[in-house]
């Protein structure tokens, strides 16, 4: 299976509690078609202190996002758009400017 969004793009959230906040995808995973974008869809995590250096407490833990709730925002135009592909010389480019990314 092949995402249309890599690391390093600028997405919008389009659905649930972040929606309208901007990110840029830190890490792709494939298999579960989802992404992870920091400062966004934060949860608080309940931790026990361990040994070592750990401390307890209450953490705040990024978790990834499914990619049908983020879309890319191109770079050219900075509107939130989909990608088309071309095969031949292998690249992405936005539908409504016609750029290539």
């Amino acid at each position: 299976m092949k995402l249309k969004i890599k690391k390093g793009d600028k997405v919008k959230i389009t659905k649930g509690k972040d929606k309208g906040r901007e990110g840029i995808v830190e890490k792709v995973f494939v298999k579960k078609s989802k992404v992870l974008i920091p400062g966004v869809n934060i949860y608080k995590k309940h931790a026990r202190s361990g040994r070592g250096d750990k401390k307890g407490g209450i953490i705040d833990v990024v978790r990834p996002l499914p990619v049908s709730s983020v879309a890319p925002i191109c770079p050219k135009c900075g509107k939130q758009t989909r990608f088309g592909y071309q095969l031949q010389p292998k690249l992405r480019f936005c539908r409504k400017c016609r750029e290539q990314i």
